[in-house]
């Protein structure tokens, strides 16, 4: 007798996890990128980004509220057919995958920090067994631990906010006095760079946001999932964009733009101003626990995929076992395998091929919206009258939702520093489109 996932995940857990799953070394070490490239006017971009992901989100939501525990990629089988379904799940995959064991080899060297004797290899590996373990737990008990994880990195940000906001208006950075609004305008006014440097931070800021649209990967684990995934999404993009806004408007008010990063993370040279000597180690840890959380649920999306995958025929029978804890335990064993197998190749390679292949997880974000909106656009007719929740504006919002995320596509594979990105990106893309003709799909149970 087969079993299916236990819905251990609350709607408590859900709240958190949408809002984690964006909070991660994106604001905390790669704010400095975008900031450089557009100056205060990044701004503008975060919000461009944070309003398409509503919109996107929005649109998972209503199919969700519609369509009750029917996950991500069932939807985008209903929608689309099995082929894009296969090609949209395997291609996640290996986003995931990548993204993984990045965050993995990274987690190694800000422990290094703490421990300059123990190969970095090493670290790494210790992070990735606990990864591991923690995942073959029940899905209670990793929704509680994500659920932590991210609350660190939200009150951290909370707490940024505020301390940032004393320097801005009231203290000053070290002996120089409080800027107030100085910086905002002082170098070259508040769009330095022009409305191209917004357009091409807006394909670095949009990219930060990916990882909020794993919650679909959830809806089959989380108890009333159609009523709650509404709810939790109503709040959560507003908080997402607060959660990178104000921190990003703090820091080009306390450091001139074209000084951010130039002395560290900017959100060290915050605490320092404050006189935290301990600012590294603070900033470090609260790093330690993004990179784990993001890895964490990397390997939760991986598991899931192959799960989804498996149970639509597109993938071996084997990844649809579940443990006792009622978690894909094969589908978690492979993940492991080839996140090791990305770290191994990130120590051999360095920066010549795995640098390379950090171009998919941006390129995979895009596709992934892209297919969700088109996805509700096709779905919303035969649930017009069904649908808890509904998008607002309907069909204006989808399509111009749609006609965004394409001309961002455009801009990305336009630009010469992303031309091999793309280039491989594109050649994982067009291998799964001609594997996808020899595969035989199997229409499943949760999609009727």
């Amino acid at each position: 007798m087969s079993r299916d996932l236990k819905k251990g995940l609350s709607s408590r857990h859900l709240h958190m996890l949408a809002i984690g799953g964006t909070i991660g070394a994106g604001i905390f070490q790669g704010s400095a990128e975008s900031i450089n490239m557009a100056g205060p006017g990044v701004v503008i971009a975060y919000l461009v980004a944070g309003i398409i992901l509503f919109f996107v989100m929005s649109s998972l939501a209503e199919m969700a509220s519609a369509n009750p525990g029917v996950d991500l990629r069932g939807l985008i089988h209903k929608a689309l057919g099995y082929r894009v379904s296969f090609v949209a799940g395997w291609l996640y995959w290996v986003n995931w995958v990548v993204v993984i064991a990045v965050e993995i080899i990274a987690a190694g060297s800000f422990l290094h920090y703490w421990f300059p004797t123990v190969p970095i290899w090493m670290l790494s590996a210790v992070c990735a067994i606990g990864i591991l373990l923690l995942n073959l737990l029940s899905v209670k008990v990793f929704g509680e631990v994500e659920f932590w994880l991210s609350a660190i990195k939200v009150a951290t940000l909370v707490a940024f906010v505020f301390l940032g906001g004393y320097l801005l208006f009231s203290h000053g950075v070290g002996t120089e006095p409080a800027p107030g609004l100085t910086n905002y305008t002082a170098i070259g006014g508040f769009f330095p760079t022009g409305l191209t440097g917004v357009i091409g931070s807006l394909v670095i800021v949009i990219f930060s946001f990916g990882g909020s649209e794993m919650i679909g990967l959830t809806l089959s684990e989380v108890k009333d999932s159609h009523q709650v995934l509404p709810k939790v999404l109503r709040g959560v993009i507003v908080r997402i964009s607060v959660f990178y806004i104000f921190p990003v408007l703090v820091i080009v008010g306390l450091v001139p733009w074209n000084q951010v990063g130039n002395s560290g993370s900017p959100f060290v040279q915050v605490l320092s101003a404050l006189g935290l000597s301990e600012a590294a180690n603070v900033m470090n840890f609260v790093m330690l626990v993004a990179l784990l959380s993001a890895a964490n649920s990397g390997m939760y999306a991986t598991s899931r995929l192959l799960y989804s995958l498996a149970k639509d025929g597109e993938a071996p029978k084997m990844f649809t076992k579940l443990s006792r804890q009622n978690v894909p335990i094969y589908g978690i064993f492979v993940s492991t395998m080839f996140m090791f197998v990305g770290v191994y190749l990130s120590f051999v390679a360095q920066e010549k091929v795995f640098s390379q292949l950090m171009g998919i997880p941006g390129f995979t974000v895009l596709i992934m919206w892209i297919l969700i909106t088109f996805s509700q656009i096709r779905l919303r007719k035969t649930y017009e009258e069904t649908a808890l929740y509904k998008l607002a504006f309907f069909p204006i919002s989808s399509w111009i939702t749609l006609g965004s995320l394409g001309i961002i596509l455009i801009a990305m594979v336009s630009t010469n520093s992303n031309m091999m990105h793309s280039i491989i990106a594109f050649g994982i893309l067009g291998l799964l489109s001609i594997a996808s003709f020899f595969i035989r799909s199997v229409h499943p149970a949760h999609v009727k």
